[in-house]
């Protein structure tokens, strides 16, 4: 795609009036909100409207006068509509790590007799780790097996599985599991299934209901844009709500919790999945983010992902021999999120370059350099611009210099 075509794609975008309803630094190309999304301009107002007059003045009343109290089922019920979830199906709460053990206890507690949580190797540590734990505290035959690639899920579903955990869109290759197809393979074998959609809600098109999905999770900080450790979701199929006792009986996931009973009788609905006080700060930013996409086309965001992720690989392809990066993403869009990855030598180096030439993206060890494509606020000209400079990077060796060597906490 030449400059031109470049310029014409972004004149005919049907989502370029959403780029002004974000904070973007000048001269920062960013390619990271598949990690940290962009500040939605009017969450500063509101949060600080939270601060001043609803926490200033109104004090513990706002529980009341604000609505405080039923933030995790309104903020959930937007994130619904952006995942094909029915209202009263989701709730925003907690991170996702404690929502997945939640769901999955949950899973094996309605799969009782069978020992299985069947994963893949490159699944999100984090899940991983939640799933050895959960594993290890049921004990009685429990056990955490991992396919080695995507191919060989399939055959490893059998009679001994009572769960299938896996992240919709990988965070490290971008690949994308059919999540109507798996879900469904599941099913047949008596298999209950958690899809973890980090790297897909507010990405893509994501339909639960017409999956048949069991439960979900996934986080508000990446596509939704809810903030630096925005409060996660959770979704529960309505037939299994109140078919089984999530593990964290804390008192907001009571049936009563105002009434102060002594004993724990749990909510039947999605209430059940609530656990201690929500987090008022995060959630009322989380809450703003998400009228974002009152008037958001989910197809149209789809399409203008798949065509800036095809540009992207295009534009590198022209360079990636010459220079050792190895694309790791699939090229079809359709096996495909909402990000490019590449594996390289000195990738965390080359990474720290661009972020210094203000082009964000992020690593992952040990050799992946990521790329996300936000479609509400990225514009062709910036991937062009991109290309650009990750080629000069590499072609004057920019990178090969001892500051971008020194590991960040973060990376």
């Amino acid at each position: 795609m030449t400059n031109t075509k470049a310029k014409l794609a972004d004149l005919s975008d049907p989502l370029k009036i959403f780029q002004a309803r974000f904070e973007l630094p000048d001269n920062v190309i960013y390619l990271d909100g598949n990690s940290l999304g962009a500040l939605p301009k009017t969450v500063k107002q509101r949060v600080a409207k939270t601060i001043s007059e609803e926490w200033g003045e109104q004090l513990i009343r706002s529980w009341n006068t604000a609505d405080w109290v039923h933030l995790p089922q309104r903020v959930g019920n937007k994130i619904a509509r952006l995942i094909g979830a029915p209202e009263g199906s989701v709730v925003a709460a907690d991170s996702t790590s404690i929502n997945l053990f939640k769901v999955l206890s949950a899973a094996l507690g309605l799969n009782a007799g069978r020992g299985k949580i069947v994963s893949e190797k490159e699944n999100f540590p984090t899940d991983l780790y939640i799933a050895e734990g959960v594993a290890k505290q049921l004990g009685k035959g429990h056990q955490l097996v991992l396919a080695d690639r995507p191919d060989d899920i399939p055959q490893m579903l059998d009679s001994d599985v009572a769960v299938l955990m896996l992240t919709h869109v990988n965070y490290r290759t971008g690949y994308r599991h059919d999540m109507a197809a798996i879900t469904r393979a599941a099913h047949e074998k008596g298999i209950l299934v958690v899809w973890d959609l980090a790297h897909s809600a507010g990405a893509m098109p994501v339909d639960l209901t017409g999956a048949n999905a069991d439960f979900a999770i996934g986080c508000g900080y990446k596509y939704l844009n809810g903030g630096p450790g925005a409060p996660a979701f959770l979704y529960v199929n309505p037939r299994h709500q109140g078919a089984f006792n999530q593990p964290l009986s804390g008192w907001f996931g009571h049936r009563s919790p105002f009434n102060f009973e002594t004993g724990y009788v749990p909510s039947e609905g999605i209430e059940q999945y609530l656990c201690g006080t929500p987090q008022v700060l995060g959630m009322v930013a989380l809450d703003e983010a998400l009228s974002v996409w009152d008037d958001v086309d989910m197809e149209a965001l789809r399409d203008k992902s798949i065509a800036l992720g095809d540009y992207f690989i295009e534009g590198i392809d022209a360079f990636s021999a010459e220079y050792g990066l190895e694309l790791v993403t699939p090229r079809e869009a359709e096996k495909r999120g909402s990000q490019v990855s590449y594996s390289c030598e000195n990738g965390y180096a080359i990474m720290q370059a661009l972020i210094a030439r203000g082009v964000i993206g992020d690593f992952r060890a040990p050799d992946i350099i990521r790329f996300g494509f936000t479609p509400l606020y990225l514009s062709f000209a910036d991937v062009e611009k991109a290309i650009a400079i990750l080629q000069d990077v590499l072609k004057t060796r920019s990178w090969d210099s001892d500051a971008y060597r020194v590991l960040g906490a973060v990376t």
